[in-house]
């Protein structure tokens, strides 16, 4: 029993960050916009140990590298992206911002899981780039130009350093 308890562990925190994203959309969608920005911060703080917490536990596996992914794309991606268009006046790029940036956002998780790379991102994370939007979102500022440079910076070819 113990040791399936440690198994889970990780995926419980993945579990917190798809959650926080989640909740995220909720508040946005009623029109919480701090509320939904802080949870996709507590999405990154949870995003940040469960990775750390499988390789020290050493129950690292595809389905928890999957699930991460798939975690991420609804807190980083999607989440966000509802926040700028919620908070953005209107104008005729928002929607393309709105849509490029969880599409791009999806490329480049896509990219990574197919060729990992170690020690270094090719591109921005979408977590760096969801907490980009989410500080906006915690001012109520949007931005559909830093939203389509997050967009394209995601899938750019330039290394950043893994924390």
């Amino acid at each position: 029993m113990l040791p399936y308890i440690v198994r889970v562990i990780p995926n419980l925190f993945t579990l917190g960050n798809l959650l926080s994203g989640v909740f995220s959309i909720t508040f946005s969608m009623n029109g919480y916009h701090r509320t939904a920005s802080l949870l996709i911060f507590l999405a990154a703080f949870l995003d940040l140990f469960d990775g750390r917490i499988a390789r020290k536990l050493k129950v690292n596996n595809q389905i928890g590298v999957e699930l991460d992914s798939l975690a991420d794309i609804v807190s980083f991606g999607v989440a966000p992206a509802l926040i700028f268009h919620t908070l953005a006046d209107p104008s005729w790029v928002n929607p393309i911002a709105f849509v490029l940036y969880p599409t791009m956002g999806a490329l480049r998780l896509a990219r990574f899981n197919a060729n990992p790379t170690v020690g270094y991102f090719n591109g921005l994370p979408i977590p760096a780039a969801g907490l980009v939007i989410s500080l906006m979102g915690l001012f109520l500022y949007a931005n559909p130009y830093i939203t389509i440079l997050l967009a394209i910076l995601m899938v750019s070819p330039f290394r950043v350093k893994k924390l």
